[in-house]
């Protein structure tokens, strides 16, 4: 994270913040959403559009943790096949999304935003799928909010989450458009 010097530090918090893949299930509002197809879902088609969106500071807040820096940073995670980006469009317009890095079957969520309702929910809800549907083993979130506990986010003991840090790491997988474009929605 970078802090408001420039500085960029890496965290490990004790506890650390997980949405277990197996208990996540849409919430009934967002069912008709999802069911409305109102957005157009799409994997990595502008990636810096995404983090530079998430890089903007949130209403009531002139802060934000995501320098220059990071963001040149990510791009680079990116194009090595690191990084990714779930976006929502409406109208062929940027609504939505959410970016992380995978590395073997582990997620680690980094970012979202929202410029249409429910835009940021519909992006999450394909990721989750799509890490399902490719045998991810973790979704990590760093720490715990109340943005991140209505997915269903939970705290683990650090020693907990190394263990399956290692365990995921080691899994064969990955995001792809192939992949992502074959979920199954409901």
């Amino acid at each position: 994270m970078a802090e408001a010097d420039g500085s960029i530090y890496w965290y490990a918090p004790d506890p650390r913040a997980i949405i277990p893949l197996d208990t996540y299930k849409p919430s009934r509002s967002l069912r008709p959403v999802l069911n409305k197809n109102i957005f157009d879902v799409k994997l990595d088609k502008d990636f810096e559009g995404v983090i530079r969106a998430c890089s903007q500071p949130r209403q009531g807040s002139p802060d934000t943790w995501i320098s220059e820096d990071l963001i040149l940073s990510y791009i680079e995670l990116h194009k090595a096949g690191f990084a990714h980006s779930v976006e929502c469009y409406q109208d062929n317009q940027l609504a939505g999304g959410l970016y992380g890095v995978c590395i073997g079957g582990a997620f680690f969520g980094e970012s979202m935003f929202s410029r249409v309702s429910n835009s940021s929910k519909v992006a999450f809800h394909y990721l989750i799928t799509t890490l399902r549907s490719q045998q991810f083993l973790l979704l990590d979130t760093q720490f715990i909010n109340d943005n991140v506990k209505r997915y269903g986010a939970v705290e683990i003991p650090k020693t907990e989450y190394l263990k399956l840090l290692q365990k995921a790491i080691r899994v064969k997988t990955g995001l792809s458009p192939e992949a992502f474009s074959h979920i199954y929605l409901s």
